[in-house]
Parts: structure tokens; sequence; C-alpha cells
């Protein structure tokens, strides 16, 4: 029997065309690669809060007689009504989303259990009425970032396009410089220590292949190494219960050891992509690994 499959996305904020976007590439992939086992339902929150289905103004409640489950690709809080609701949904955590939005609330949780990330700071939007002189903003904030750790610097700044405006800056007149790009941009920009060292992403999916824990394995790290990061990642799979998909991007520094730089809960759909080679290497295809997933957010709410 087909199930209908709901992909929640928009939802307004400063996430809302990167949602509009992810959406649309789960969406393409459903249609592309499981169409027999499941109908994709167009789930849009608008700017303004309105919820749409396949274009048509709904109210939320009527949700639940037109999908069978939902996938939540918005990181706007009023698309979390849907658990009152009780549809079977993915990525369904206020948790998870606050950790995803907030680096020092993530930092925090990491640290509990051990596990290191690079030090950083985040500037807010520069506001000339409430921050003065431009210039001076910019070198004032330049000593600051200077005062807390050392160069080099990873300088980004959160525009739209995530391969724009970065800069790496091995001194201060580039830290100036950088910072005075992100500036321009009027967004906010983050500062974080540069690690230098072997990189990688591990993706991990819950109760996939008969493990609780499946960890798709890394070609960038030695034998000693990958041990390491698995107890690492298995650390972070149980710390967040993450009950489907895990994304964790870690440097290794030999001296310092392991430093996770990032985490996301949606995987990469995209043909070619890093999560589509990691399951070509063990075998799989990714619509094995997407199926799994939603059968399982089925099963728990049978």
């Amino acid at each position: 029997m087909i199930k209908k499959m709901g992909i929640i996305r928009g939802g307004g904020g400063e996430d809302y065309e990167k949602s509009l976007k992810k959406g649309g590439e789960i969406i393409s992939y459903l249609n592309e690669n499981l169409d027999d086992k499941y109908k994709v339902v167009d789930i849009l929150v608008d700017k303004k809060g309105v919820w749409h289905v396949n274009g048509f103004p709904i109210i939320l409640s009527d949700l639940m007689n037109k999908v069978d489950l939902v996938w939540n690709t918005s990181s706007c809080p009023s698309t979390f009504l849907i658990n009152n609701f009780s549809i079977p949904n993915i990525y369904d955590s206020r948790f998870l989303n606050s950790l995803k939005q907030n680096k020092e609330m993530l930092r925090k949780h990491m640290k509990s259990i051990g596990i290191k990330m690079p030090s950083y700071l985040l500037l807010p939007v520069y506001q000339e009425d409430f921050d003065g002189d431009k210039n001076k903003y910019i070198i004032k904030k330049a000593k600051e970032i200077h005062e807390k750790f050392g160069a080099p610097w990873i300088v980004k700044t959160f525009i739209f396009d995530s391969n724009m405006a970065i800069h790496l800056a091995k001194n201060f007149p580039e830290l100036v410089n950088a910072i005075e790009d992100g500036v321009k941009h009027e967004k906010s920009i983050l500062v974080e220590e540069f690690i230098d060292g072997k990189t990688d992403s591990i993706h991990s999916v819950s109760y996939f292949r008969g493990e609780d824990i499946y960890i798709f394995p890394t070609k960038n790290f030695i034998s000693s190494e990958k041990e390491k990061i698995i107890n690492l990642i298995k650390s972070i799979h149980k710390h967040l219960g993450i009950k489907y998909y895990l994304k964790s991007d870690f440097i290794f520094h030999p001296k310092k050891g392991f430093f996770l730089t990032d985490i996301d809960f949606l995987p990469d759909l995209r043909k070619g992509s890093h999560f589509e080679q990691s399951c070509e290497y063990v075998g799989a295809k990714m619509h094995h690994v997407i199926e799994h997933i939603l059968n399982k957010a089925l099963d728990k709410n049978r």
C-alpha cells in the first residue's frame, strides 16, 4: 500500500530559503526513487505562518487526514506543532533543532560527554545605531577574537549560499578584512579556531543492518583513529537520542585529537553527495537507507 509522505518546508525565519531548497531535494528524490511506495505531499509553511498542502491553504488539524508520515525540514517552532496531532514524523525534536541553531548549547552538551569543539566567537549583525562607527567596530571585534584565541581563524558569514563568504585569516590584518567582508553582507559572522588536520564527515543511522547504531566506514583515518571516532559517534547518538540519522563532521589533529565541527540530522540526497558515496562504499543505495528511515518512523507509531 502506497503511503502519503508529507515534506514540511519553509516556516519563516533566516532558514526559510534553506528549508525550501532542502525540502525540494527530498521531494525530488522520493519522486524519482520511491514513488512506488510513497506519494509525496508538499507541505509549505509560508513566511506568515500559513500552512499549505500542494499549494492550497489548510488548517493544521486537517493534516492528519492528508498524510501518513511527515519529514520536517524546517527549523521554525510552529512546525513542531505536528507533534500535537500524533502524526509519525522524522526530525521531530525541538531539542535537536535547538542544538542545530545554537552552537553554544551544542558545545556544552558535547563537553559533557568529553567531545571537543573548536573555539569560536559569534558576531551578531552589525547595527550602526547600536555598534557605532563601522571601522572602529571591526577593529574592536578583531581584537576581541585575537584575545580569546589565536590565529589562524575561519571566518564565515551566514548567507544563503554556504560556499560563499568564507575566509581563512592567518594574521590580524587578514582577520580585519574578513570581518569587514562579513559586515558588508549584513549578516551574522562566525569566527572559529582553525585546526589543521584530517577531516571527514561520518554518517550514522539507527537500527540499520541489525545494528543499534550503524556507522558508515570512513576512509580518512587509520585503524586506531577509526576506533576512537566510532566511540565518539556512539556517544553522540546516545546522548542526543538520535532516532534516525546523524552526520558528524570531525577534524583530527595528531597532537590535539578529534574535534567535532558540525552536526546535521538531514541527509544530503543529491546525486554524487558524500552520503551517496558512503552508501555505495558499503554496497547500499541511498534509497535503501531512506526507506529504512521511513519504515522506522512508521513502525514507531504503530
